[in-house]
């Protein structure tokens, strides 16, 4: 009775507070459907900021109908066919948390109709087919199961954040909590989320009951979704605006790609390219597609080189878009332990080194190479990601680039590779114990090696600037300073 009544309640609001919504949007939305008429007049009073950022979405203004119609090159729908009922109304928020229910776990009753509460990949495919299905191919949407899969990296991760007590001099470790894992290196790559039954949550018309998912909050990239997909769109377009802008902009990328690990944020911010770019940040047409070298854009931002679609100011394609970030990289600069040519699957957790080790290289810096890409692929990925910067740079400057780039990787990788064997004469003269290669001080400076100073360097140099990076900021100096405090531990530890 008193979830009739409910109903009945949140119905009798839909004209009212909708036309209300209608009349303080700024741009008329596009056809409404009758379920997100409900949906809306609820979650104006419940949510009002969620319900004001998808009216002023691309979303709330553009039928899937419409949206077909435009130039191919202009559009930012892939599906070739959408289903009848979606075609004609604006998408919104039944059209998208009503999809695909009996895939759903997490589908429930709310107030007459069944809803999702994660729209996930598979739900966005409707519209973004080909864009869903080049993303699941990359590391990103694997990335939960590239740690979690992987036994060394999940004795890192258990290492790095495990509760940490010590007792008669001796320090434990204590298996991470979820929680812990959730706020740290699965916020980024991902959790596993899962419905543990039912719970009852209070809302500002009563109680209801929605399920209760384990892990969540989570948008992380490789996030493993109820309904079995992998990853979160909403990790780099956030809901509910899902802006091609905001997905644009390095301040997204800068979320997850940060110093000491992984400081493309950072080199970026100070190379020539982010000093242009923030310079000339309200200058540039952040949404146009297709987004044109020298028109919207004078300087590249991290999804110029990474994904998007960019065409000269006359529409000849440079580059296609393409949701599968590691599509145009050849080299993988930040590996465990060295660099290495990209992997063939985006699925990380598959490869056999000789050592019999899920890495890309072995300790010694061997290739599992029927893991990765050949050469030719290789080339033709660096070709690709050569014809942006040709857009804008001459010859002679961009395969000089590509050139000392090559150079300062492979000679990063021998900076690595003389941290391992201090390591591994350590490991052979029972100085330190290899059982865990990640909990000792000597084997914490030789992950620095490889896991801040020789990214900082490669990236530093990939990405055409910030020099002190490659030098003293998680640089070289810090390179052969680690490697000489390695020597050091080694020579007191045998004293």
């Amino acid at each position: 009775m008193k979830k009739a009544l409910l109903t009945l309640s949140v119905l009798v609001l839909t004209a009212v507070t909708f036309t209300s919504a209608l009349a303080q949007t700024p741009t008329p939305v596009a056809n409404v459907s009758a379920q997100t008429q409900v949906c809306l007049a609820c979650h104006q009073t419940q949510t009002s900021g969620l319900v004001d950022d998808w009216m002023d979405s691309r979303h709330a203004k553009t039928t899937p109908a419409q949206a077909m119609k435009v130039a191919e090159v202009e559009r930012r729908i892939s599906a070739t066919k959408v289903p009848d009922n979606l075609q004609a109304v604006a998408v919104g928020c039944y059209e998208c948390h009503g999809l695909n229910a009996a895939a759903h776990k997490d589908n429930f009753d709310h107030f007459g109709y069944k809803i999702n509460l994660i729209v996930t990949p598979n739900d966005c495919k409707t519209c973004h087919v080909v864009e869903v299905e080049q993303y699941a191919t990359g590391k990103k949407a694997n990335a939960f199961g590239n740690l979690a899969k992987n036994p060394v990296y999940s004795t890192l991760v258990d290492t790095l954040i495990g509760l940490k007590e010590v007792k008669d001099g001796k320090i434990n470790t204590l298996k991470p909590s979820d929680q812990t894992k959730n706020a740290t290196c699965y916020a980024c790559h991902g959790a596993n989320v899962t419905v543990d039954g039912m719970k009852t949550t209070s809302t500002k018309l009563g109680a209801i009951q929605v399920p209760n998912l384990t892990n969540w909050p989570n948008m992380g990239v490789g996030r493993v979704n109820p309904d079995g997909s992998l990853g979160s769109c909403t990790a780099c377009h956030p809901r509910h605006n899902f802006s091609i802008e905001i997905a644009r902009k390095p301040y997204t990328c800068a979320a997850c790609h940060l110093e000491p690990d992984v400081p493309a944020w950072e080199v970026y911010r100070e190379s020539k390219h982010g000093n242009i770019v923030f310079s000339k940040l309200s200058e540039m047409n952040w949404n146009n597609v297709p987004w044109r070298i020298g028109k919207d854009f004078n300087a590249p931002s991290c999804a110029t080189c990474h994904a998007s679609l960019i065409t000269t100011a006359q529409g000849e394609v440079i580059a296609p878009r393409n949701h599968d970030f590691g599509a145009r990289l050849w080299v993988r600069v930040f590996g465990l332990i060295y660099s290495h040519p990209q992997p063939k699957s985006g699925d990380t957790s598959i490869i056999k080194n000789k050592d019999g080790l899920p890495l890309p290289t072995t300790f010694t810096n061997e290739r599992a190479a029927e893991f990765l890409i050949d050469e030719n692929q290789r080339t033709q990925r660096q070709t690709q990601m050569q014809q942006a910067c040709l857009a804008c740079h001459s010859t002679s400057w961009v395969y000089a680039h590509f050139a000392r780039m090559d150079t300062v990787v492979a000679e990063s990788d021998k900076m690595t590779f003389a941290a391992t064997q201090l390591l591994m004469k350590a490991w052979d003269d029972k100085l330190a114990d290899k059982t865990n290669p990640f909990d000792e001080a000597i084997e914490q400076k030789w992950i620095s090696q490889w896991l801040f100073y020789a990214n900082s360097v490669r990236l530093a140099n990939a990405m055409a600037g910030a020099p002190d990076y490659a030098a003293f900021k998680n640089g070289w100096w810090n390179l052969t300073n680690n490697l000489q405090e390695m020597k050091d531990w080694i020579e007191l530890r045998r004293k």
